[in-house]
């Protein structure tokens, strides 16, 4: 269309140009005739016709337009050629196009399959080198696994040893003849003899074993724990030649852990009430322990390694639990030997398994034989280890909290206890046989034995709550604190304070207990740390008076008289006897003692133990070799007692105490 266009447009501008050529050209001609008439004058020549001209000028104009017809025809030849050539052209650029798309894309798929061959060889260098690595560390940890595995493998069993050996040495400006661990409710008082000596010793009871048995099944895990140290003493230990102390059980349990978070371990373990460093953990090294030498720790901490049964349930920043554990009653009956009469314990049987050794022996003139009127003379010994006939197991229940800013805990102990009472009969009618005087010079005569008429059994219900926390202070230094209160929770206190006492009439009577702990730890670097504990357990006053018959044996006459006089009854009573506190008292453990003495003890019952203590614990090396560790510990403590009987001369009320300084070091080569 664009080419008849230009064709057509052609032809009618060369028709305007041929038109006015022929214009000028007849003007032209006319004008040269005009001029050549004007010349010729003389001959006057024919002049062309008009039809003529214009049939001249019709064959011009044909001729002109036959022109422009073979111009315009050659022109759409060549514009026809010259499409075809466009055409074609087109047609070969396409095709060279095509081709050259093909060999782009052929390099693509060539630079692709470079680029992917390169990722190959780099990948598969990548992973020779990671292989040749990871053989490297299976080579590494096999050899390792060889010459120092870090657990045994038995059966399926990981089997984990640990424990530490102990070098270590105790200063005590009052003796206790304590070793390493104190008695901090047997601290000396003021005017015992142990008062006025010091005392030194060296150690290596307090070293440790463990192992740890663990075996995954499909629900969870199976775990086996013992540890144990030679602070035990059996009947033939001492320090005379071959030290020989005896291993004793420090933990023993079996735990089955559930994938879900549950556990039920069973065992001699760590009490509930004890605090933890994270979640509930039946593990001695999740155990908050205050870092001190001394195995007893401090007063103030809570804590007791007894049988138990718990179950606990674990969440990632909560846990709860709940144990049975074994019970033991502290009692302390008050001082006098003629309160009611009851029966709550005894010492171990012979023949069984606990201990049945008695101390405290004395001799006294117990009865009279009716024929020669002579009295006979009679020891008497206290037990050593009392064990009461206990009614239900201790019940403790406990939350932990780790909210990811400290830890946590809070735990409630319930208890219980039971005893045989017999009215109207004391210990002094029991322990003289009922025999009783009729007069000066007059033989004894006999009596009925002690009734057993009206008795009964007496129950008490005892328990506390206790919680702790522990937060950082900032990233180097922690802040603790723990505290218990309640009737009969003593035992639960490093002090071992009594839990209960008798009333007037032989039943039991509660003590209130409470303990309180606050402990600082500074990780100066991660081989130094300073510690700080200050802590104190209190026993309160759960006093009663009575009037008693006290008889007395004369034997020059053969004679037994009696006497009536108030009595102390209870725990810290004010008519608590102090004739043996307000002066050095000296006396043997028997009449033929000479050299080892001790005082005949002040009878005035402890009212609290307090302690401040502090050390430091540096690692000369902690690495895959285990661990090399050294101790200094000091501490300053002091014992109080509830206040007695004014003293001969006085008219106040006694009161007495004891302090003790002590100094430890501690050498330690820890298992990796």
């Amino acid at each position: 269309m664009n080419t008849h266009l230009k064709a057509l447009a052609s032809l009618v501008f060369s028709a305007a140009l041929v038109a006015g050529q022929a214009q000028t050209t007849a003007i032209g001609k006319t004008h040269t005739a005009t001029k050549t008439a004007k010349k010729r004058t003389a001959k006057k020549p024919v002049k062309p016709s008009i039809e003529s001209q214009i049939e001249q000028l019709r064959t011009d104009m044909q001729n002109q337009i036959q022109g422009l017809k073979q111009q315009l025809s050659d022109r759409d030849q060549q514009l026809t050629q010259a499409q075809q050539t466009a055409t074609a052209a087109q047609a070969a650029a396409a095709q060279a196009q095509q081709a050259a798309d093909a060999q782009q894309k052929a390099l693509t798929d060539n630079k692709q399959t470079v680029s992917t061959l390169e990722g190959a060889v780099s990948d598969l260098k990548t992973n020779t080198a990671s292989l040749v690595t990871t053989i490297q560390d299976d080579q590494t940890k096999t050899k390792a696994a060889i010459e120092s595995p870090s657990v045994l493998h038995y059966k399926g069993v990981n089997l984990t040893p640990g424990g530490y050996m102990a070098a270590e040495t105790i200063f005590r400006n009052h003796g206790t003849a304590g070793d390493i661990a104190t008695a901090f409710n047997a601290i000396p008082y003021e005017n015992a003899t142990a008062y006025h000596l010091s005392e030194f010793y060296g150690s290596g009871r307090q070293s440790r074993l463990s192992l740890l048995a663990e075996g995954k099944v499909d629900w969870g895990t199976l775990r086996g724990y013992v540890e144990a140290d030679f602070l035990g003493s059996g009947t033939n230990s001492n320090g005379n030649q071959s030290n020989s102390y005896v291993m004793r059980q420090r933990a023993v349990w079996a735990q089955a852990a559930l994938n879900n978070g549950l556990s039920f371990t069973g065992g001699q373990m760590w009490s509930l009430a004890t605090e933890q460093k994270k979640g509930i953990d039946a593990f001695s090294g999740n155990v908050a322990t205050p870092q001190t030498v001394d195995p007893n720790y401090v007063p103030g901490f809570v804590w007791t390694r007894q049988f138990g049964f718990r179950m606990v349930k674990s969440y990632p920043k909560v846990a709860f639990g709940i144990s049975v554990e074994n019970p033991q009653l502290i009692y302390s009956t008050a001082l006098a030997s003629d309160t009611p009469y009851a029966v709550l314990g005894s010492a171990g049987a012979n023949g069984g398994n606990y201990n049945a050794a008695v101390s405290n022996c004395s001799t006294a003139v117990l009865g009279v034989n009716l024929t020669t009127s002579v009295g006979t003379p009679t020891t008497t010994c206290s037990e050593l280890a009392t064990i009461p006939f206990n009614l239900v197991p201790d019940v403790i229940l406990k939350a932990a909290f780790d909210p990811g800013f400290g830890h946590y805990e809070v735990f409630g102990i319930g208890r219980y206890a039971h005893q045989q009472v017999y009215p109207g009969e004391s210990t002094t009618s029991y322990l003289y046989g009922g025999v009783k005087g009729t007069g000066p010079g007059t033989p004894a005569s006999p009596i009925a034995k002690p009734s057993v008429a009206g008795s009964y059994n007496n129950q008490i219900a005892l328990g506390g709550i206790g919680g702790s926390f522990r937060v950082p202070v900032t990233k180097k230094i922690d802040f603790g604190g723990k505290a218990m209160y309640g009737p009969g929770v003593g035992r639960y206190g490093a002090s071992n304070l009594a839990d209960l006492t008798a009333a007037g009439s032989g039943q039991f009577a509660p003590i209130h207990n409470s303990s309180g702990l606050a402990t600082l730890e500074w990780n100066v670097t991660p081989r130094l740390l300073f510690y700080a504990n200050y802590g104190g357990d209190y026993a309160g006053r759960t006093a009663y008076a009575g009037f008693a018959t006290v008889p007395t044996y004369n034997p020059t006459t053969n004679t037994w008289t009696t006497a009536t006089k108030a009595v102390a009854q209870g725990y810290g009573s004010r008519l608590a006897s102090t004739s043996t506190c307000t002066a050095e008292q000296p006396s043997g453990y028997q009449g033929t003692s000479t050299g080892y003495y001790t005082s005949s003890g002040c009878g005035l019952n402890t009212r609290d133990v307090q302690e401040i203590t502090g050390g430091y614990w540096y690692d000369f090396y902690k690495g895959p070799k285990g661990r090399l560790r050294q101790s200094v510990q000091y501490a300053y403590a002091v014992r109080e007692s509830w206040s007695g009987a004014a003293a001969t001369g006085q008219v106040t009320l006694f009161q007495i105490k004891g302090n003790e300084g002590m100094f430890w070091t501690s050498f330690r080569y820890f298992l990796p």
